[in-house]
């Protein structure tokens, strides 16, 4: 696991987008709060994200996973080292850091975000033919 894997996973989920912050972060947000940062540059973590409070406690209890420094109290943890998770397990987490951070968004920003997504996939037009009505009340189609 390296950064660009990182980045095609937390990129892949709807909305995420990135922004360096802080001078050599890479963080990962969606509609502008955090879900994940990673260094760019050699640090003493080499990840953090949101966790639950159950998964907190549990996370916490492994070798190589601290609470995540200025974060903790909002529930964030901090990985070691690339290699403190496998990379299915860490997918499941940044994913589960990514639904968290989303419950908490205000509503209307939830439905903009899942009104904007559906949008896209059915942006395509659809091409009808015109109307006309014929002195005798019928309609006629002719293609446009």
């Amino acid at each position: 696991m390296n950064v660009d894997w990182l980045r095609n996973l937390c990129l892949s989920f709807p909305r995420a987008t990135e922004h360096v912050q802080w001078g050599n972060d890479l963080v990962f947000k969606i509609a502008g709060k955090m879900f994940a940062i990673t260094p760019l540059e050699p640090a003493p973590v080499w990840l953090t994200f949101k966790a639950t409070d159950e998964s907190f406690a549990e996370l916490t209890e492994r070798p190589g996973i601290i609470p995540a420094p200025y974060l903790a109290r909002a529930k964030w943890v901090a990985l070691e080292t690339k290699d403190t998770l496998p990379p299915a397990e860490l997918a499941e987490l940044l994913r589960a850091s990514y639904d968290l951070v989303v419950a908490k968004l205000p509503r209307k920003t939830r439905e903009a975000l899942s009104h904007s997504a559906s949008a896209a996939g059915s942006s395509r037009r659809k091409h009808h033919s015109k109307a006309k009505k014929t002195p005798r009340g019928k309609t006629k189609r002719t293609p446009r």
